[in-house]
Parts: C-alpha cells; sequence; structure tokens
C-alpha cells in the first residue's frame, strides 16, 4: 500500500512544483532584486526598506496588522456578497424587460465610469465616518462586473432550448428558473471573481476616508497612518497584507466556483 501512495504523493508533488514553480521563481527573483537596489544603492529606509526590513516591521506591528484585516476584509466580503446578490436582481430584470434594460443599463455603466475616489467623500457626508460607508463603496465598485456578467449569462439561452420551453408551454417565471438562471451561474462565477479583486480595493479606498479621525481601523486607515509618519516598512507590509486579502477572496470564490460547477463546466 506504502508504494502506491508513495508515488501518488510523487506525483501531486510534481505536478505542483510545475505549476507553482514559475511563479514562485518569479518572486524570489524579484525579492533578490529589490534587496540589491536597496543594498547597492544605498538606499535610505524611508525612501525603500529592504524585504527583511518589511518583515521585521510586519511582525512588529502584526497585532494591528491582524485587526486591519479582520476589518477590511469584513468589509470587502460583505460588499461583495452584497453586489452578487443585489447585482443578480438588477440582472433578472435586465433580461425580463428590453425597456428595462435599455432605460438602466446605461446608468450602471455610468456608475463604473465614476471615480471612487470622487464618489467616497459624497457617501461620507452622505452615511457618516462607519463600517457601513466602507460597505457601500465596495458595493459600488463590485456591482457592474454582476451585472454585465449575469445579465450576459440570462440571455445566452439556446434558441432550440428556449423554443422547448414555449412547447412545453412553460410561463416565464418556469423559464427563468428552470432554464435561465442554471445557465447564468457559470456567468455569475466569472463575475464574482472579478470582483472578488476589486472588493478588497473599494474597502481599502474608503477607508482612506472613513479611518480619518475615527476608531475604525482597516488596512486603508493603517496605510494612511504610516504613510503620514514615512514609515515605509509598515506601508509595505500592509499593502502586501491586502495583497494577501485579495488572493484569499479569489480562491475562495475559485473554491466556491468548482463546487457550483462541477456540473456545467470544468474550471481547472
Amino acid at each position: 500500500m506504502s508504494g502506491p501512495h508513495s508515488r501518488s504523493l510523487a506525483i501531486r508533488a510534481s505536478d505542483a512544483a510545475r505549476h507553482w514553480g514559475p511563479a514562485v521563481i518569479v518572486a524570489l527573483v524579484a525579492l533578490a532584486t529589490w534587496h540589491l537596489i536597496a543594498w547597492g544603492f544605498k538606499m535610505p529606509s524611508a525612501l525603500l526598506p529592504k524585504p527583511a526590513e518589511v518583515w521585521k516591521a510586519a511582525m512588529e506591528h502584526r497585532i494591528e496588522l491582524l485587526k486591519a484585516l479582520y476589518a477590511t476584509g469584513l468589509a470587502a466580503a460583505a460588499g461583495l456578497l452584497a453586489a452578487i446578490g443585489l447585482g443578480s436582481m438588477i440582472s433578472v430584470g435586465f433580461s425580463q424587460s428590453r425597456r428595462v434594460r435599455l432605460a438602466f443599463f446605461p446608468y450602471v455603466i455610468f456608475l463604473q465610469t465614476v471615480p471612487i475616489v470622487a464618489i467616497a467623500p459624497l457617501l461620507i457626508i452622505w452615511s457618516g465616518y462607519q463600517f457601513r460607508t466602507v460597505v457601500i463603496v465596495t458595493v459600488i465598485v463590485c456591482l457592474f462586473p454582476i451585472v454585465n456578467s449575469v445579465t450576459a449569462g440570462l440571455m445566452a439561452i439556446d434558441r432550440q432550448w428556449s423554443d422547448l420551453f414555449a412547447l412545453y408551454g412553460a410561463g416565464r417565471s418556469q423559464k427563468l428558473a428552470r432554464l435561465q438562471i442554471p445557465a447564468a451561474v457559470p456567468y455569475l462565477i466569472l463575475g464574482a471573481k472579478t470582483s472578488s479583486g476589486l472588493a478588497v480595493i473599494g474597502a481599502i479606498v474608503a477607508e482612506f476616508f472613513v479611518g480619518n479621525g475615527t476608531d475604525y481601523d482597516g488596512l486603508g486607515t493603517l496605510m494612511t497612518h504610516w504613510q503620514g509618519f514615512v514609515k515605509t516598512d509598515a506601508l509595505i507590509a500592509a499593502v502586501f497584507t491586502s495583497t494577501l486579502l485579495g488572493l484569499f477572496l479569489f480562491g475562495l470564490v475559485h473554491l466556491v466556483s468548482r463546487t457550483l460547477l462541477r456540473r456545467w463546466i470544468d474550471v481547472g
């Protein structure tokens, strides 16, 4: 039993090395280049700290970073889930009525084109320096990819399937529930994957404004604070922490997609 099991583990390790090896090599080369530039040009730590100094700062501020990671992660996840729910409902309305789609879809595009940095201060005036403001900004950032993808999925129905449902006398609600929504699930997952990274960006941008003068401590708040004190090593540590949060959300959505789409498509 140990022989086949050992070979199976070896095969998995080999596959993992082939899959992740190039990315790991690029990361190591980037870290080495970063260190050589900081060391070779004798860059001051306030301008470009060495990787080891960033790691040291991350360890020194680990409690603050973990608390901020939780706050930002909660806001990003809440905003992403709200955007998925709201975007899906809007998409259903767009798919069921051409007039509704023509009337309102341009405004969804308009909302996407307005810089979020310009919207955030207005939302703070209307909603206050609160957690919900961060969530609202995140929803706005995440909404368009969801609406665009799900609407396309609900409308991308093969004419033969649509005719078959009509032949059996299926009503609009039956067609929506049994044909359009199942067909739109892969599109929903695609939009959610796109929005998962945007959720972290939206939350952090909102925190740049919301955290000022309040007890709210997200990653964006820490970045603003450490920038003001020129603590570049801690600032870079916060940037890496936010990157890990974005990767975690994307991986979580990908994991859910593998479960939901197992019967529809191979997500690799």
